[in-house]
């Protein structure tokens, strides 16, 4: 006698296998994004109206674990995940959000990656950094562009654009778009460590004048200021981690946690995000 689950188990498959089938699946598209088309505007009407984040970072994790699950090179889940990263900037214009840092590659990853990851993902920030020199994006949007890091580490011809695209956007300030590359938290303030002893022992600084904002005058985020310390952080792939990213600057940001893979991240994810933080309440440790 069959079992009522097992039952069940099996209507299930053969649910999935009719709608799954080309013919009926093309059918039911147009619906799906009817209804997540409705379920965005929801979420935009209860966010539109809030206290929106001035400065969002963003961990854009699960590119190559996206590439295997669509039977592609893990190569190419970069490739997709700066495409996405160009549509999210836009919808973060959008929102009139001030502030973006993205970490765009760590410094673990560009000491231990393999040498042709390593550099498909050279390959891509320097197309990225030739799109906005090229686009009119950051004029119309008065961008200032900064890359931080252990730039040490990048090769000579991303160096040269980075420079060209700070001193293109060096006269803005009304909105910033921060690159974390070859970036580590531990590294930034071993660092800044190493330029307070300098400081210090030159006769520049006593010890009893050493402060926080002495501290964040020399992070990779000194130009941002107030603003330094971002507001929200959001990580995708549902990694709960944050993997060295901005430790002194996040010690009292809002964290979120999103599963889905950065390529497949949607309007609905980051206005969640932004929904999430505004109904937090921001103690600062108090």
């Amino acid at each position: 006698m069959l079992d009522v689950n097992e039952g069940f188990v099996k209507l299930f498959d053969k649910l999935i296998k009719f709608l799954i089938k080309p013919r009926i699946k093309n059918l039911l598209n147009p619906l799906i994004d009817m209804v997540y088309l409705l379920y965005e505007r929801y979420l935009l009407t209860q966010i539109i109206d809030g206290s929106m984040p001035m400065h969002i970072a963003i961990i854009p994790d699960g590119n190559r674990r996206w590439a295997r699950s669509h039977g592609l090179n893990p190569l190419e889940g970069h490739r997709y995940g700066y495409k996405k990263m160009r549509e999210v900037l836009q919808w973060l214009y959008d929102l009139g959000i001030k502030i973006v840092t993205v970490y765009a590659m760590s410094y673990e990853n560009c000491l231990y990656r393999p040498f042709d990851e390593r550099e498909e993902l050279f390959n891509i920030i320097r197309h990225g950094l030739e799109e906005l020199m090229r686009d009119n994006t950051v004029h119309r949007y008065r961008v200032k562009v900064r890359v931080f890091g252990k730039l040490e580490l990048v090769r000579s011809d991303i160096i040269e654009y980075t420079k060209l695209l700070e001193m293109e956007t060096a006269r803005y300030s009304d909105r910033y778009l921060n690159v974390a590359l070859c970036y580590g938290g531990r590294q930034e303030i071993v660092n800044v460590i190493k330029n307070i002893v300098s400081d210090v022992l030159n006769g520049k600084l006593s010890i009893d004048s050493i402060s926080e904002d002495y501290v964040r005058s020399y992070l990779g985020t000194a130009h941002l200021k107030d603003f330094s310390e971002p507001d929200l952080v959001i990580r995708t792939s549902g990694e709960m981690r944050i993997s060295n990213f901005l430790l002194w600057q996040i010690a009292y940001s809002e964290l979120y946690f999103c599963d889905v893979f950065w390529p497949d991240f949607r309007k609905i994810d980051l206005y969640r995000a932004i929904r999430a933080y505004q109904k937090r309440e921001r103690r600062f440790g108090r």
